[in-house]
């Protein structure tokens, strides 16, 4: 083998792209969820919400975040919503 083709074959396999491909970043969703009473007057509706995110494929944590606030009374809901803005 000559020099040339020696070097040729040597930088050809060197830069030939191998099974570490660059993936692109994985978007994450994420749902807000607004309760006016306490957490546990939710629960029911809470594990209903998350059972059919996973049927659908969603893994909280991995593609999807759910972010729950709850209020008090109805006045402090505006206050939750804008939290939400800001994430």
């Amino acid at each position: 083998m000559r020099r040339r083709e020696f070097i040729t074959l040597v930088v050809s396999s060197v830069m030939w792209p191998t099974g570490a491909h660059a993936q692109a970043p994985v978007k994450i969703a994420r749902i807000g969820f607004l309760g006016v009473a306490p957490a546990s007057a939710w629960s029911g509706e809470v594990d209903s919400l998350r059972a059919g995110l996973r049927e659908l494929g969603y893994v909280e944590g991995k593609n999807i975040v759910l972010e729950f606030r709850w209020a008090t009374d109805v006045s402090e809901l505006a206050t939750l919503a804008n939290e939400f803005v800001r994430l």
